[in-house]
């Protein structure tokens, strides 16, 4: 049987949410991050990193840049109408 691991607080300081309730996380070593409201009151942020251009492949790559050229030059399908779609 495995021994557990002991959750220990690395770093630990208050913070006072400003006006919109946005908080700042000093010395965060991730840009992105995944929250959970807990029913305790807790907040659980998750790291999230977005994939690295080296992961996709070049037909992929290429792709994307295609898609990017076309919106620019304002080639792009109408808009679709999704009301059908939409519960009332």
């Amino acid at each position: 049987m495995k021994p557990k691991r002991r959750v220990t607080v690395v770093r630990q300081y208050d913070i006072a949410a400003d006006a919109k309730n946005r908080v700042s996380l000093r010395g965060a070593t991730a840009k992105y991050f995944c929250v959970r409201a807990l029913s305790n009151g807790a907040y659980l942020l998750e790291p999230r990193v977005l994939v690295a251009p080296q992961a996709l492949s070049m037909r992929t790559l290429k792709m994307l840049d295609s898609s990017i050229t076309n919106l620019k030059r304002g080639k792009a399908s109408p808009p679709i109408d999704l009301r059908p779609f939409l519960q009332e």
